[in-house]
């Protein structure tokens, strides 16, 4: 598979990183689905067979009632009569369609339709599970590419995740309906599908909590109340679990040790996290995401790291170092969606403070409140990506009515967003004497009004591939690696393309090897050498000091 050592796939438990710790080398490979592709294609195959039955069946009956009406009638009615059959022939399939997209999938039914979709576009898209939820339901990802299972140089990767809370299934629907619509303009053509599918590695997760929407949905709607169904079969909320790595980075934060980024090295508990979350765990580390969003539901804003407050459960700002970028994305997908910034609603709660569309339909995580362990501050402090959250309704658990018209409200957002992996800078940093290329090597953004780096550098992967996602403005590229000469490069971002992120390659200078010894050397020196006593040694010391010595040996001493 893509970046990965081949003979190092099997997942590793390391101690004291709660199952989580990968390194460059560690991958977590595809499961293969093929007992439930199988299932879902035979089953697909029946449902599609059924509809068209159907339909059939109600052309006949139309034509058995427009034939006994007009069977005594001249013979050049007859086309029309064809004419009439034939309408309502695709009224009916198109009525079948529309009822599709206005009710929920249950989680075999949305297996069954992204087998579907994988069997309409096997050149561009691959199913696998990364895992099971406590009940053994499969979570099940399509993967959208040129290269499906494959990963290209260059070539960023994203990812959608859907109903982390059971009882917040729009953006499972929005979801469902996106991978939809990628296979639909794929068979069609449509030029800006193409162009994204040409550019761009989509991986779409439209459950993360299958057994909890299960619930929810066998709720009768009265009873749901605004928590049943939210947390998984273990009665565990999914956006508390995940390692607290806020809490590590502002501990290292106030010890001014230099550590920014990568920080699941240096945490540890006794926790056992949810099958769940480990599963969205492993796969968040073993691939190189570059964007990332999270939906769900319960208010209408696009929301940004930090998610945690430092030292408080107020709320109040936390200011991550990318703040700047994050609010730009965050932006993005209101500016794009229906509603989410324009002020054409009423808060959600209806309080004056969370009138988010004041403030163009974005807020800061720990500002709105304080979470700890969620998903999308651990993203960003584990990885190189950057991940928001999405809020795109009010309502937890809308009827299906109301399917189709959030659907449209998000379409733009969705595809929107997508395009913004493609921002800022990425590139190869290579060895430039042999052409080998130097995993992980430390990239530094540093801006051009700033007199110091964003704390937040990314890493290069195996095959020393890097991406940084960066609004327009002018910065300084700064690459470490060890064994290598520093090197740097000033780049005006533009953002112009958009289909790709400007090139900055990197072919670093090996340091000598007499400097690297000499560099050793002097960091040894530096480090305190504690002697060892000899007790025999001492003894003598204290034996001449204890003999009664004359004057002149005194003075000569």
């Amino acid at each position: 598979y893509f970046l990965l050592n081949q003979s190092n796939l099997k997942p590793r438990k390391l101690e004291g990183t709660a199952y989580f710790l990968a390194t460059s080398q560690d991958a977590y490979a595809y499961i293969r689905f093929e007992r439930n592709i199988s299932f879902a294609y035979s089953t697909s195959a029946c449902l599609s067979f059924s509809s068209i039955f159907l339909s059939l069946s109600f052309s006949v009956f139309s034509l058995s009632l427009i034939g006994r009406s007009s069977f005594h009638s001249s013979t050049t009615r007859r086309p029309q009569m064809v004419v009439v059959v034939f309408l309502v022939g695709l009224l009916a399939l198109s009525i079948s369609a529309a009822d599709e997209w206005s009710s929920y999938h249950s989680h075999d039914q949305l297996v069954r339709k992204l087998a579907d979709i994988n069997e309409k576009c096997p050149d561009v898209t691959h199913l696998y599970s990364i895992g099971k939820s406590v009940e053994g339901r499969d979570l099940v990802v399509i993967h959208f590419s040129t290269t499906p299972m494959g990963h290209d140089i260059l070539k960023p990767e994203m990812k959608y995740v859907g109903n982390m809370h059971g009882n917040e299934p729009v953006g499972r629907e929005l979801l469902i309906h996106l991978s939809d619509h990628l296979c639909q303009g794929y068979v069609a053509k449509d030029k800006d599908v193409m162009s994204l599918l040409n550019s761009t590695s989509i991986h779409i997760l439209a459950s993360m909590n299958p057994d909890g929407f299960e619930k929810a949905m066998n709720t009768p709607p009265a009873e749901r109340g605004w928590l049943v169904g939210r947390s998984n079969a273990n009665n565990v909320d999914l956006n508390r679990d995940f390692p607290d790595l806020d809490a590590i980075f502002y501990d290292v934060e106030k010890l001014k040790i230099p550590r920014y980024d990568h920080l699941l090295e240096l945490f540890a508990d006794d926790k056992d996290h949810q099958p769940e979350t480990v599963a969205v765990g492993r796969w968040i580390l073993s691939q190189p995401f570059v964007l990332s969003a999270n939906l769900h539901e319960g208010d209408l804003v696009a929301n940004y790291p930090f998610d945690t407050a430092e030292g408080t459960d107020e709320s109040i700002y936390a200011k991550s170092p990318d703040d700047g970028t994050f609010r730009w994305l965050a932006q993005t997908y209101s500016a794009n969606h229906a509603h989410m910034a324009k002020n054409d609603h009423a808060p959600c709660d209806g309080s004056a403070a969370d009138n988010f569309a004041r403030q163009g339909g974005i807020t800061n995580g720990a500002k709105w409140y304080s979470v700890a362990g969620g998903m999308q501050d651990f993203n960003y402090l584990a990885t190189n990506a950057m991940e928001i959250t999405l809020e795109l309704s009010c309502s937890k658990f809308p009827e299906g009515s109301q399917l189709p018209a959030l659907w449209e409200d998000n379409k733009n957002s969705l595809m929107e967003f997508m395009w913004r992996i493609h921002s800022g800078i990425k590139g190869l940093v290579i060895d430039g004497e042999t052409g080998e290329p130097v995993k992980e090597a430390t990239i530094w953004i540093k801006n051009a009004t700033e007199s110091n780096p964003i704390k937040h550098p990314v890493t290069t992967n195996v095959v020393g591939e890097y991406f940084r996602l960066l609004p327009v403005g002018s910065y300084e590229v700064i690459v470490e690696a060890d064994g290598f000469e520093p090197a740097s490069k000033k780049v005006n971002v533009t953002n112009a393309a958009r289909d790709s992120a400007q090139i900055v390659h990197f072919a670093l200078s090996p340091v000598p090897e007499e400097q690297q010894l000499l560099q050793q050397l002097q960091e040894e020196e530096q480090q305190p050498v504690e002697e060892e006593e000899d007790p025999e040694q001492l003894e003598r010391v204290l034996a001449q000091l204890a003999e009664p010595r004359s004057m002149a040996e005194e003075e000569e001493q």
